[in-house]
């Protein structure tokens, strides 16, 4: 059995140990604290080195503003058609990035084996028509069907545009929307489908009853002559399955769209940044669409649903359509 002498013994080594840990604990604590404080001011030092990088970077940032700024009073590219999404069928973009922007052209499509005229209006859409002139020339249009029918108190179309029959397809490239001066969309209009501002691509819509739609699908003109009789005669049949917004009853088949051999030719006169605007002369921004997918909508109906048509990589719906308030959408 242990003395008491030898117990002491024990306790203070015990003790002299515990002493000894607790140093090297506070003495690494210390180092610590040393260790965070330098990489404080590290921190503080880098941070005002940035400051100063900031500055330095927002003035240079202020003078090429202001030189790009001086260098703007030169004619902008009206028109502009980036890549988006996967061709329904070969084509190349339109290579004429100002195009004629004032009078119209008369193109014809040939649906069901009659005509239907249709005058472009170039003043309304320069970038528009030019596509769509672009694409008729190359026989974009050609053997495709019409793939949707509206059939309701607010949304009256027939869509057409997609070789692809489903409603997703377009023609591996997209441009900006050029609003509607009065925003109305009469009985007989040819307008854009899209899926939001900038995202137009090849699909198209026959207005042929009431329709109400918020002014975001460029109109590409309207149908002339006899045309309307070619497209009421579909829209009487309805829509299959009696519903309002789907394939139409009557096959719908677009042989061909034609345009005139010269239709793209021509330079049109535009506004620039440092210039007012000449009489006739339509200021169209040449606006980069993000490239990508892009979904095109048709018009949608509150009434109806709203299936899809759009570039190939996305089904689009059409815009919505509302008696007070028209709702935003597409016409794919």
């Amino acid at each position: 059995m242990p003395t008491n002498q030898q117990r002491r013994d024990a306790a203070k080594r015990k003790l002299e140990r515990q002493l000894a840990r607790r140093e090297q604990q506070e003495k690494a604590r210390r180092q610590r604290l040393v260790i965070i404080g330098v990489v404080a001011a590290v921190l503080v030092i880098s941070g005002g080195i940035w400051l100063f990088v900031s500055r330095s970077d927002s003035s240079t940032a202020s003078d090429a503003s202001s030189t790009e700024s001086s260098e703007s009073a030169a004619p902008t590219t009206p028109c502009s058609y980036p890549a988006s999404g996967t061709a329904a069928k070969e084509v190349s973009a339109p290579t004429n990035l100002e195009p004629l922007n004032s009078g119209t052209v008369e193109s014809t499509i040939v649906l069901n084996g009659q005509d239907v005229p249709v005058s472009l209006d170039r003043a309304g859409a320069p970038c528009g028509v030019n596509a769509f002139l672009s694409l008729a020339s190359q026989g974009f249009y050609d053997n495709t069907t019409c793939h949707r029918l509206t059939v309701s108190d607010q949304l009256n179309i027939l869509q057409c545009g997609d070789p692809t029959g489903q409603g997703n397809g377009g023609p591996g490239f997209s441009f900006a929307t050029e609003p509607p001066k009065n925003g109305e969309y009469a009985v007989g209009t040819v307008a854009l489908a899209n899926a939001g501002a900038d995202t137009n691509g090849s699909q198209f819509f026959i207005v042929y009853g009431k329709t109400t739609l918020s002014p975001e699908y460029t109109i590409l003109g309207k149908v002339t002559g006899e045309g309307m009789k070619v497209v009421d005669g579909i829209a009487a049949k309805g829509v299959k399955n009696g519903a309002q917004d789907g394939q139409p009853v009557q096959t719908a088949t677009i042989s061909k769209v034609t345009v005139p051999g010269d239709a793209l030719e021509g330079t049109g006169t535009y506004a620039t940044a440092s210039s007012p605007a000449e009489p006739g002369a339509t200021d169209v921004p040449g606006a980069e669409v993000p490239s990508g997918p892009a979904t095109q909508q048709a018009p949608a109906d509150s009434g109806a649903s709203a299936p899809v048509s759009a570039p190939a990589s996305a089904p689009a719906s059409a815009p919505a359509a509302t008696a007070a308030t028209p709702s935003s959408g597409g016409a794919g």
